[in-house]
């Protein structure tokens, strides 16, 4: 199955149109999962309890046909508890694989700070190189294996911060925010007379794709042109992170890879086969927030990430 750019962003808005039946604005975050799903990337959400991080994660998955998997992480999570494990069939005298939660194709990380990192560490290999290794033996997860996790910025009880290395694996880091009062009032309008959990299918949501048309959009966003010298500014940008007195640590190399493809993507679902330098400086904030360190001084001064961000993209020359 193939699939052009143009019937790569109808799709993406028959997805919009889909997960809009049950989620009240959100707009900014539903596009960046778009754009991470077709780019191969994964997603960590941050925001306060009941802004429909969760259900908006379910909405998605039902929208795009994606097998929905969810793990609670907490402080006595193990890794085993994630992966599966070899168990003993004493019937048979072998080891049977029970797989755990992880072999889904979008995984549903919440609250992944309530976990310590050697549990965290469960999923490096696997956001990275879509494949787990139990007991010495590599098994592979779908191509579409996407994580999309959450946390909650406001409790400091019971947490461990997520290390640098796990935080790299995430193309975008989004902030949900409390929505707006006219938002508010229809989410009340349409939620206020249901009793129980929300469901993806009380809202109507249907599968307007399959992992065939997934992986044809992926495919497609692949042709999109990315110029030299849109790649040299993209490189720019990322190495500006490294330079400047306000960041004790910036953006990887990956950070780098992640972001082109990120626009790229995003490229695509405006219909065009070029990326524009605006591409990059849109996803900019997003790739970066939670890749950069603030140098102590910074810290002092109350600096924020994103006002570091948006001071870089300025001072960073883009082609014309």
């Amino acid at each position: 199955m193939s699939m052009t750019l143009n019937e790569t962003a109808e799709l993406a808005g028959r997805i919009r149109s889909e997960v809009g039946k049950a989620i009240v604005g959100q707009a900014e975050t539903v596009e960046h999962l778009l754009i991470a799903l077709l780019s191969r990337g994964h997603v960590l959400l941050e925001g306060p309890p009941g802004t429909a991080k969760t259900f908006m994660a379910q909405c998605f998955a039902a929208s795009v046909g994606l097998e929905f998997g969810r793990i609670q992480f907490t402080p006595d999570l193990l890794p085993g508890d994630i992966l599966g494990s070899n168990l003993f069939n004493f019937q048979t005298s072998t080891f049977t694989l029970t797989r755990g939660p992880i072999f889904r194709e979008l995984l549903l990380a919440d609250e992944i700070n309530r976990t310590p990192p050697k549990t965290q560490a469960a999923l490096l290999e696997a956001m990275q190189e879509r494949r787990v290794t139990l007991d010495g033996e590599t098994h592979a997860l779908s191509p579409n294996f996407m994580v999309v996790a959450t946390q909650n910025p406001i409790e400091s009880q019971g947490v461990y911060p997520l290390p640098e290395a796990q935080l790299d694996r995430f193309a975008f880091k989004l902030l949900v925010g409390y929505p707006s009062a006219a938002e508010e009032a229809a989410i009340v309008r349409r939620f206020g007379e249901r009793s129980g959990p929300a469901r993806a299918t009380d809202f109507g949501i249907g599968q307007v794709a399959d992992a065939s048309a997934i992986q044809a959009a992926q495919e497609a966003v692949k042709t999109v042109t990315l110029a030299d010298d849109v790649i040299a500014y993209t490189v720019a940008l990322i190495r500006a992170t490294r330079t400047s007195p306000d960041i004790a640590s910036g953006a990887s190399p990956r950070a780098a890879v992640l972001l082109a493809n990120a626009a790229r993507a995003r490229a695509a679902l405006q219909g065009r086969d070029y990326v524009l330098p605006d591409d990059v400086k849109a996803l900019a904030t997003s790739a970066l927030r939670h890749r950069l360190l603030l140098s102590p001084a910074a810290e002092i001064e109350g600096r924020q990430v994103e006002d570091l961000v948006a001071g870089l993209i300025e001072q960073t020359e883009a082609p014309r």
